[in-house]
């Protein structure tokens, strides 16, 4: 497919999501002038519009937004359009209640917020691709559309996956199409396990209210067919975007750390991915995910932690294309927090400086544009309590001035490379995270583990699919890579002959169809390893595993697994209790597992690991950070308080860019 590029810009370019149709048109003009003053040049426009744009079946009201283009455009600022398809009208509900999304309980959810609908719908199928084109039609070749954000947020508010009349059908046909033949299915799943195997197509439910936990295959078959359904919603906009509106990019925008749908099956026919960045809000990952400093979150309340957001700006670089390591596509911060959120737990007022500082690392991370959310703080529903560039009665609030000291022209356009890559991907996720065995351990955990370590040595990282090209990354670090298939296996031994591989736990320990390899762990890796599961601890909160590394003392918690070396020599091995001198961590060639879930064992081994390629890795204080772009370092203290590094004192919530101090407070 041919792709649009970025809109080759020279440096950073801000902008601003606005709802015009929430203020009085008297206002704007004055809001679009206001905001090319501040030197935003683009806003996102029409979101949750749709009841605006078409208040009655098949009556289209097109004067204010043709009226809100034109005064932007005025302003010099380019528009990037919304289908509007994440909020239904009522009418479409009224006359068509099939539309709406079921829970897995069964539960109707109703009209009265947002995102309900079913993507396994045909009916709202049909209805989405009627107001897309109705949109790309009308405004598609209008010359202040840059380009085209798809929907909203896909999955927001647990409706990923639905469990309609519709999604059952669809889901059948689907397994009928993988498999061919129901007995393929039954073998593939395990059916003969607690007798439910399947005669028929028609006899297979949706995995939703079963009476205990169902069969991790047939879990894992679904939210295979729930992402194709949500790849399916968007290549059907996407295809009419481009259709009428040629030369303008189309996006979407995904949240942080989202994990009911593949994104990288559903980016395929993007240009580039969007996220939007909520530091303070996802901030709540770090305890669900159990990081050993309990204090750690408390810390960083202010700005969220750094490497959180980090990653999310990794992930989505490297989302469509191969962006990344040889980067060909950038990416935008579609939603950037610019004050207070709304929605998490507790809603802290951010650090002064916060909004410089998320907006320089979102350049260093490859960002291209980053668009603030929102304008003016709502006057209505469910926002009011979210922080606008304008309070609620348009004075300008604390990152109105933020945005205003920024120069985007420090910031050069430039490529994010690396040889450092994190291989990361959904299947892995979802299969961890069905059967995690310990309590506080997932997915996330184990994998931001390595991050969180690699960004601590001052390391850049691209994060990539196992199955993405991987030629010209010296280490390949996969913390998580818990789903093996022959290819891929294969894929992994090509990348061992030129880079250091670092696997984590679980590590192929299942197959594609969600089943543990007959041979047992590693199944297809094992000849790459050298080595065999021998035993894996389940560690509740307060027991822990000693292991010693060169000497060193580490302690493993919640995960412990230990190898039979075969043909692998053994870095580390435990120290007392049930594990006791069995291998931890062990290294064949280029290959090293670690087996223990271990921050500190970890950083360690990749320290150990990097200096072998001559990377150069650098210990950096907790909440300093390097970032580099296009050949130029942004060094970043997220900490309330100064932090001396190398000789120099770092200001709390600042940056230093090419060596200028740029004070954020």
């Amino acid at each position: 497919m041919s792709r649009i590029p970025p809109l080759h810009l020279p440096h950073l370019e801000l902008g601003v999501c606005d709802y015009p149709e929430h203020v009085p048109q008297d206002r704007w003009a004055g809001y679009a002038q206001a905001q090319k003053a501040l030197g935003l040049r683009f806003v996102r426009l029409a979101e949750f519009a749709w009841s605006r744009l078409e208040p009655r079946p098949g009556e289209y009201d097109w004067r204010w937004l043709d009226e809100a283009i034109e005064t932007y455009a005025a302003a010099g600022l380019g528009v990037v359009l919304c289908t509007p398809t994440a909020a239904p009208p009522a009418w479409l509900v009224a006359r068509h209640p099939e539309v709406l999304p079921q829970g897995r309980a069964g539960q109707v959810k109703t009209f009265g917020s947002r995102r309900h609908y079913d993507f396994s719908s045909p009916v709202f199928r049909e209805h989405s691709r009627r107001i897309t084109r109705a949109m790309a039609e009308r405004y598609g070749e209008h010359p202040a559309v840059v380009g085209w954000q798809t929907d909203n947020e896909f999955g927001w508010g647990d409706t990923a996956q639905s469990y309609t009349p519709a999604a059952l059908e669809g889901f059948r046909q689907w397994l009928a199409r993988r498999y061919g033949r129901v007995e393929a299915l039954n073998e593939a799943w395990g059916n003969v396990f607690w007798s439910m195997e399947y005669g028929d197509w028609n006899q297979i439910p949706l995995p939703g209210q079963a009476v205990a936990e169902v069969n991790p295959a047939h879990a894992l078959d679904f939210l295979r067919f729930s992402s194709d359904q949500i790849a399916g919603f968007q290549e059907e906009q996407v295809a009419i975007l481009r259709e009428c509106s040629p030369g303008r990019f189309v996006t979407h925008n995904y949240m942080g750390f989202f994990s009911a749908f593949d994104h990288y099956r559903v980016s395929r026919c993007l240009d580039f991915a969007s996220w939007d960045s909520y530091p303070t809000g996802t901030l709540e990952a770090l305890k669900e995910w159990g990081l050993a400093d309990p204090g750690l979150a408390l810390r960083f309340t202010r700005t969220g932690h750094p490497d959180v957001t980090a990653f999310n700006h990794d992930l989505y670089r490297g989302m469509v294309g191969g962006a990344g390591q040889g980067q060909t596509h950038g990416f935008w911060v579609m939603e950037q927090q610019c004050g207070q959120v709304n929605w998490a737990p507790s809603n802290p007022l951010p650090a002064k400086g916060a909004v410089e500082l998320w907006t320089a690392q979102a350049w260093a991370h490859g960002a291209d544009v980053v668009s603030y959310f929102r304008w003016r703080a709502a006057t209505m529903a469910q926002e009011v309590l979210h922080s606008g560039l304008l309070r609620h009665d348009e004075r300008p609030d604390r990152g109105y001035a933020e945005v205003a000291a920024l120069d985007p022209e420090q910031f050069p356009a430039g490529q994010v490379k690396t040889k450092v890559v994190l291989l990361h991907d959904y299947e892995s996720l979802w299969l961890y995270n069905m059967q995690p065995h310990a309590e506080g351990m997932n997915y996330w955990a184990q994998t931001f583990a390595s991050y969180r370590a690699l960004r601590s040595l001052g390391m850049d990282v691209d994060i990539r699919h196992p199955d993405s090209d991987l030629s010209g990354y010296a280490v390949v670090v996969a913390p998580a890579l818990t789903m093996m298939t022959p290819e891929r296996a294969r894929h992994l031994a090509e990348a061992a002959e030129h880079a250091q591989i670092v696997f984590g736990p679980r590590t192929a320990f299942r197959t594609a169809s969600g089943r543990t390899p007959e041979e047992g762990q590693f199944g297809e890796l094992g000849a790459l390893v050298g080595a065999s599961l021998q035993n894996y601890d389940s560690l509740p909160e307060g027991l822990e595993q000693s292991l010693h590394l060169g000497g060193e003392p580490h302690t493993a918690r919640r995960w412990a697994e230990s190898y039979d070396p075969a043909g692998a020599a053994v870095l580390a091995r435990y120290a007392g209790g049930p594990l006791d001198g069995e291998a931890a961590v062990i290294r064949r060639g280029n290959v090293t597992v670690i087996g223990a879930h271990s921050e500190t064992l970890i950083a360690e081994v990749l320290e150990e690991v990097l200096n072998t390629v001559g990377l150069q890795p650098t210990r950096l204080p907790e909440g300093v950070r390097l970032s580099r772009r296009g050949g130029i370092t942004l060094l970043q203290n997220w900490n309330a308080h100064p932090e001396a590094w190398q000789g120099e004192v770092l200001a709390p919530v600042s940056t230093r860019l090419l060596g200028t101090v740029k004070e954020l407070v």
